[in-house]
């Protein structure tokens, strides 16, 4: 079970709770997860052109919007940052007028808000991130794993992970899975808190593609 449907998905509502918090009629719903995507995709390409930060997905986790009558507040979730909590305030103030007045919200009030994750090192695509540069350095895939997993593990929140790739592994002609697990990942327990992600890693022999199952004892900020 735990292979066939998204281990976030799966959990929502008991371990995991949704990135966009409104309320809607039915007929308006599409129009509001339409709305969101939109949103998370200006702000990411936003911050990629005026901050200077690519990819930018090292710098930003998750974005979650939370909706009100006459509110609206866009939480920016970020693991280690560089430069995107280096900037000043009357930068980010700038940015959230632009964005504030790319959707027409001058009738309501807008927040833009940072957070950092307290342990970055239990986030799932972190982890992802640092094996990609490892295989960029030339470093073979089973060290790259060990190594990301040994960072997880010093995280005394964290019992237990499990990393997946496929695909032409190494450069080899042939395409395969391999998968290194430490720890406990009771993928079928709906209340087991665990993270996960999807990544694709491009390179010189093709697209090779990696999962990372993360089981955290107890719920993070």
């Amino acid at each position: 079970m735990g292979q066939k449907i998204n281990p976030l998905g799966f959990r929502l509502g008991t371990t995991q709770s949704p990135h966009s918090l409104w309320f809607a009629e039915p007929k308006n719903y599409p129009e509001g997860l339409q709305e969101d995507q939109k949103i998370r995709d200006f702000i990411k390409t936003y911050v990629q052109k005026n901050m200077k930060i690519s990819p930018v997905n090292e710098e930003i986790l998750r974005i979650e919007i939370q909706k009100k009558i006459d509110s609206i507040e866009v939480i920016i979730v970020v693991g280690l940052p560089k430069l995107l909590m280096e900037k000043k305030p009357r930068e980010i103030k700038e940015f959230q007028r632009n964005l504030q007045k790319e959707f027409h919200y001058l009738n309501q009030k807008f927040k833009i808000s940072i957070k950092k994750i307290a342990k970055p090192h239990t986030n799932p695509n972190i982890l992802a991130q640092f094996i990609v540069k490892q295989f960029n350095n030339r470093i073979s895939f089973r060290k790259a794993i060990k190594k990301a997993i040994a960072l997880s593990a010093k995280e005394e929140d964290t019992k237990g992970i499990q990393v997946q790739i496929s695909g032409r592994i190494d450069g080899n002609e042939m395409a395969r899975v391999e998968w290194i697990r430490e720890g406990r990942v009771p993928l079928q327990t709906v209340r087991a808190k665990i993270d996960y992600c999807s990544y694709i890693i491009r390179t010189i022999y093709g697209v090779l593609g990696m999962k990372i199952w993360i089981f955290i004892d107890k719920e993070e900020e």
